[in-house]
């Protein structure tokens, strides 16, 4: 047990821009009083963003496909090849929800999706290019490293082959996808036929080499050790020493339902805040953190912009990987600005690259528009098949 005065002594030193290492960081995370270990991150937050201001998108996750090799444990959404409930969207049926995403205001779409046998290097860059050809303001923030690697096997390309091509036929940044945790002995046990996180890594440090940057995720409460959660922002943190090309960091936590973990372990709201907290302290260089009202409840959300946080992430138009699995938090613009504004903070509309789009300064001028609200169209939600792509 560390003491009071070391435990002080290190959040000082993380409150004012220190570089902690892994080791304080998990007695941060397992020893630190709670309410000092929020107001270090909130120190870290209010000298970034002395403005006050935090940040939302609106955007749409299109999940083209629910067809999938990789058979993660944690995951509600996807069918084997050949399954009955298996189906990949055509591409017009990609294209009109996009259309719908930019009539509601979306500035990003993110395309994610099981890693199907079928699809190879062609699909995406002709799905990419359609995209880009029909509506070049959205932005394409999609896929992932597993998806890369996924691209690479099926169409037989190296890693920098496939982002290049990826890159010139229209995406403009990676998701944080399929990192859920980088650690080898856990990410064995949850998703056995996954990349390993090296790997993962790798993929991401390629992209940020070849000019796409993306974000980095942490799927907590999977069985994982207090010392495997820091080790995997530690295995985040040296790869952006290098590339600087993680833009934020966003932790999420399992859901339950409808998958082979069964919920058998799970991460506490008290646990989440702690690693947001954490995370803040210990990316001295990673600009933006966001915080999940998706997975952990829009007061869990809201309480994260008094732990670090400075993004609530989307209003999520459609998603439907985490909502298979339980995600029942629904959300809207209106609602994420109360949030944001309860919290103390100035809401703000961003694009992908966190620029202020609205600044919500005064409530007599908050946008009306009762159709912006999440999981506006979801499969998740219908739980009908759709069209299978010819």
């Amino acid at each position: 047990m560390t003491s009071a005065t070391s435990l002080q002594s290190i959040l000082d030193r993380a409150a004012d821009g220190g570089r902690i290492t892994p080791e304080e960081a998990l007695t941060l995370y397992t020893d630190a009083p709670l309410h000092a270990l929020g107001q270090a991150a909130d120190t870290v937050r209010r000298r970034r963003y002395p403005d006050d201001v935090a940040t939302y998108i609106i955007d749409r996750n299109i999940n083209y496909t629910n067809v999938c090799v990789t058979a993660c444990k944690f995951c509600a959404f996807y069918r084997s090849p050949k399954h009955s409930e298996g189906w990949t969207h055509p591409q017009e049926e990609i294209l009109r929800r996009c259309g719908e995403a930019v009539e509601l205001g979306a500035t990003q779409i993110m395309l994610q999706g099981g890693h199907s046998p079928e699809l190879g290097m062609e699909w995406y860059e002709q799905t990419f290019a359609a995209i880009k050809e029909h509506y070049p303001q959205l932005t394409l923030h999609s896929l992932g490293a597993s998806e890369v690697v996924h691209i690479g096997r099926v169409s037989n390309l190296d890693h920098a082959a496939v982002i290049s091509r990826l890159k010139a036929a229209g995406l403009d940044s990676f998701a944080g996808a399929g990192a859920e945790i980088l650690v080898d002995r856990p990410r064995t046990a949850i998703a056995p036929l996954k990349e390993k996180g090296d790997v993962w890594l790798s993929v991401m440090e390629t992209a940020h080499g070849l000019g796409l940057e993306s974000t980095a995720t942490f799927m907590m409460g999977t069985g994982e050790t207090n010392a495997e959660r820091i080790e995997h922002l530690r295995m985040i943190r040296d790869v952006q020493d290098r590339t600087g090309g993680f833009r934020s960091f966003i932790p999420w936590t399992y859901q339950p339902e409808n998958n082979h973990l069964k919920g058998r372990t799970q991460a506490t709201s008290l646990e989440y805040l702690r690693m947001v907290a954490v995370a803040r302290l210990f990316f001295d260089n990673v600009n933006h953190l966001q915080g999940s009202w998706l997975t952990t409840g829009k007061d869990i959300g809201q309480l994260t912009l008094h732990f670090g946080a400075d993004d609530l992430g989307s209003v999520m138009l459609e998603e439907n990987v985490v909502s298979s699995a339980g995600a029942k938090h629904r959300s809207n613009r209106q609602e994420l600005i109360d949030l944001i504004r309860g919290a103390g903070r100035v809401p703000a509309q961003r694009d992908t690259l966190y620029r202020h789009l609205v600044v919500h300064t005064d409530p007599a001028d908050d946008p009306v528009d009762d159709r912006v609200h999440s999981h506006f169209s979801s499969t998740a939600l219908k739980l009908l098949p759709v069209a299978t792509a010819s």
